[in-house]
């Protein structure tokens, strides 16, 4: 397999790992919807990018980091289940939008119903980042999972740092090209959804966000 093929090839698998809806596609979700795109990219990048720092301790074969990882597996998965469920109880508690014509008004001059600016700032993107990347390493089987890919998708007897950098490329375009996808589709909607039905949306989510933080404090007990 050529390293262009791999790289493609590695580019599909990011994109299927990444296109199920999860938490963390709900959390994207909902940080588009209630912060603009820029709050949904940061989500996505910092999903990819701990995908990738966890693909490169897999393909570097830093087996000291990912025992180390492995071996406080439960908790992390108790860290990420209280941060779901915080994250779940927050959007059930936050406030709904006063009235549609609050709702229309920032919809027209790109701002909320307090007046301030419905897209978030350079700071807002940053945490949303790091917070999303945080999240993501708090699952560190998803190092056996990428050595699993590495042993798919990398040709026998021809395994080097090359193509190991190659596989977690693809794999890191694919998981952002889902994302961009994602925050593109729910953006152009975002204009045409009226209070009540964010308000319904903001019930799911946050009804999904604490239902996969009961399941991940399940797991580490």
């Amino acid at each position: 397999m050529s390293t262009t093929s791999l790289f493609f090839t590695a580019a599909g698998v990011g994109l299927a790992i990444a296109a199920p809806v999860g938490p963390m596609g709900m959390l994207c979700i909902r940080r588009t919807l209630t912060g603009g795109p820029r709050a949904g990219l940061a989500i996505g990048f910092g999903i990819a990018s701990g995908d990738a720092a966890y693909g490169l301790i897999a393909a570097l074969g830093l087996v000291g980091i990912s025992q180390f990882m492995l071996a406080y597996d439960r908790p992390l998965h108790l860290l990420a289940g209280l941060f779901l469920l915080y994250l779940g109880v927050r959007t059930l508690l936050q406030k709904p939008p006063a009235d549609n014509a609050a709702d229309n008004a920032a919809d027209n001059n790109g701002e909320n119903g307090n007046g301030k600016l419905a897209q978030i700032g350079h700071a807002g993107a940053l945490r949303a980042y790091a917070s999303a990347l945080l999240l993501t390493l708090t699952n560190p089987q998803t190092v056996i999972m990428f050595a699993a890919l590495f042993t798919t998708l990398a040709p026998r007897g021809a395994f080097s740092p090359a193509i190991a950098l190659t596989t977690v490329g693809g794999v890191f375009v694919g998981s952002i090209a889902w994302w961009c996808f994602l925050v593109t589709v729910v953006s152009l909607a975002r204009h045409a959804i009226g209070s009540k039905l964010r308000v319904a949306i903001d019930r799911v989510v946050g009804f999904t966000l604490a239902a996969f933080g009961v399941v991940e404090i399940r797991r580490a007990l």
